[in-house]
């Protein structure tokens, strides 16, 4: 049984694929009389089908060699397009995961759309998003993950502006999209400039060709830096990261599976890609410069932030930072296990303060407070997500950062720092949204705030059970590395990082000083606040020149384009206008019309035979 479900793991992506399409009916309202819940129920069922049949398969894969299995597509003028699955521990796992947040997030929508209209249009973009996850996660070949990536970025402008009767809500899908379109296009430039060199867009293939390929340094550096472009976008990278920030005017359902796996979507190929990334060292250390800049901002403009889901999309943006330079540094197992233990606490951390989002009407954090004895659960799942996030042991991230710390140890000992600031900057910014949410004394907001219903609690508590139990998952699946040779002195820098920046948090925003807190120096804290000014450097570099090469290509359009096309309309209209008083009638007129044409066409025709001839008998 186990060995059938793992032949036929490839048709996973077609449950939810297959759900989404089942609820389209409701979304316009084709089927009225039971109103749009039947398309979440139809989704839920689906989606567990595809959980259980990865769940299974995954056993299957357990200390067996990858499989890949090849579905020929097209193939003309020397070019293959065979979409090659690979069926592989990693990738079954992944499915595994995808599937099961994605579960998590439909019983959390249940409660949490309860009176929303656009089920329909909501489970069957959440059903569009699965299927193009965990087919990202089987696809085997650059080209179709090229064409997957395409297909997220439309689900998320269709995703995060559900809701599109709010200005709002509209702004911040279109920018979303166009952000990310820009890393995308230089993607497409990367992979049509990789197959001339490579000659196969497989990633086995690839890894085998890099390792003994001979190509011209400048050529693959401009490839390797078009192919980071698109997972900069795809994980909020600067300056690629506004998106995120604008992505979350989406449901907060829909926010849950973009904090935890759809920014990890651009990892996935990142670490695919690896060793064809190697091969330039210019590339590798674009990455860590871009990872690094990333995680040390995020973490700091997240510190300034008083909405809720901007403080937690910087963060997302953070670790993904790190992500890069574990990537640039060549240790992909780091990298895969930071995307692990990332993604649970960062879906479980959303669903907490998504809760106080429903009911409270507000995400302002300066307007909250008090809810830590009114919501215990919330309370406990957000105590539980910061641990699971930060380097804190025995908890999933401080292994995964442990890892890449000690890895990172003997070779660039600077990268460590960083790693440990952006642990202890974490630990700063998620202490202080504890502090304002859930300590203090309630206010107006959320004096009348009880703990939610148990379709948003349900998935909550599952999924901390789960992050609690992370470790011991991953020690029997001999994941987690081995303590006896790890460097004792980077575990106790990782964990007393984490111990000063929740002290630190915690002092300021659970103690008695006066808040809002002030930074001494104006400047700076406005400069966090405004996340470094890259917005208005958007606004007056970017924006401020497509607007004037639209203006300029409309002026073309009207003056030089129509104009043309314009006058030689109105010389047709005056000529025929003339014509029509001139004509009498008279046979012999119309001849001799034709004729003095034809002897003017044959003079313009012949003069270049006939004028150096006159020329000379002048002259």
């Amino acid at each position: 049984m186990a060995q059938f479900l793992l032949e036929t793991v490839w048709l996973v992506p077609l449950y939810a694929l297959i759900g989404g399409l089942l609820a389209v009916p409701w979304s316009p309202g084709i089927i009225r009389k039971t109103g749009p819940r039947p398309a979440g129920y139809v989704n839920l069922v689906m989606t567990f089908l595809a959980f259980v049949h990865s769940a299974i398969a995954l056993q299957a894969t357990w200390n067996h060699p990858p499989q890949e299995v090849f579905i020929h597509w097209l193939s003309t003028a020397g070019l293959d397009l065979t979409i090659a699955v690979e069926l592989s521990s990693i990738s079954v796992g992944a499915l595994v995961v995808i599937s099961g947040l994605n579960l998590l997030a439909q019983i959390y929508a249940i409660g949490y759309m309860e009176m929303d209209w656009g089920w329909g249009r909501f489970y069957s973009l959440l059903g569009l998003f699965e299927a193009g996850l965990c087919a990202l996660a089987l696809c085997n070949n650059l080209f179709f993950s090229y064409v997957i990536l395409e297909v997220l970025t439309l689900g998320t402008y269709l995703l995060v502006g559900l809701w599109f009767s709010q200005p709002l809500v509209v702004t911040g899908a279109r920018d979303a999209f166009l952000t990310k379109r820009v890393g995308d296009l230089f993607l497409l430039i990367g992979v049509l400039g990789l197959w001339p060199l490579a000659g196969t867009w497989d990633y086995n293939e690839l890894a085998v060709w890099a390792k003994t390929a001979e190509v011209d340094p400048t050529v693959i550096s401009l490839v390797g830096l078009a192919l980071i472009a698109g997972p900069m976008g795809k994980c909020a990278q600067f300056p690629l990261h506004l998106w995120l920030d604008e992505a979350m005017e989406g449901p907060v359902p829909s926010t849950i599976l973009r904090n935890s796996v759809v920014v990890a979507s651009g990892a996935w190929v990142l670490i695919k890609l690896q060793p064809v990334l190697t091969l330039s060292p210019l590339v590798s250390t674009v990455m860590v410069a871009i990872g690094a800049v990333t995680a040390i901002g995020a973490s700091l403009i997240a510190i300034a932030q008083i909405d809720v889901k901007r403080c937690q999309s910087y963060s997302v943006s953070a670790y993904m930072g790190l992500v890069f330079i574990a990537v640039g540094t060549q240790q992909d197992d780091a990298a895969l296990l930071l995307v692990l233990t990332h993604a649970l606490s960062a879906a479980l951390l959303v669903m907490s303060t998504g809760g106080v989002i429903w009911n409270s009407i507000s995400q302002d954090v300066t307007q909250l407070g008090g809810l830590w004895s009114r919501r215990p659960i919330s309370g406990l799942a957000f105590i539980i997500g910061t641990l699971g996030l930060i380097g804190f042991p025995p908890l999933g991230s401080f292994w995964a950062l442990m890892k890449l710390a000690d890895g990172l140890w003997e070779t660039q000992p600077w990268l460590v720092g960083i790693v440990i600031a952006v642990n202890a900057l974490t630990a700063v910014s998620l202490a202080r949204e504890f502090g304002l949410i859930f300590g203090g004394k309630p206010k107006q907001m959320s004096e009348r705030s009880p703990e939610v219903h148990w379709p948003m609690v349900l998935p909550m508590v599952i999924l901390f059970g789960f992050v609690l139990h992370l470790p011991l998952v991953l020690q029997s699946l001999s994941l987690l590395p081995d303590w006896a040779n790890l460097n004792k002195d980077v575990a106790l820098l990782l964990i007393w990082s984490s111990i000063f920046g929740c002290s630190v948090g915690g002092v300021i925003y659970l103690g008695n000083i006066p808040k809002p807190v002030r930074l001494p120096w104006k400047g700076l804290q406005d400069l966090l606040a405004y996340d470094f000014y890259t917005p208005k450097l958007y606004r007056l570099t970017i924006i401020f020149s497509v607007a004037q090469l639209a203006k300029f290509a409309d002026m073309v359009d009207r003056f030089v384009v129509d104009g043309i096309v314009n006058f030689v309309g109105l010389f047709s209209l005056l000529g025929g206008e003339g014509l029509k008083y001139s004509t009498s009638g008279q046979t012999q007129t119309y001849a001799f019309t034709v004729l003095l044409g034809v002897g003017l066409l044959g003079a313009w025709v012949t003069w270049p035979y006939w004028g150096v001839q006159f020329l000379e008998l002048m002259f």
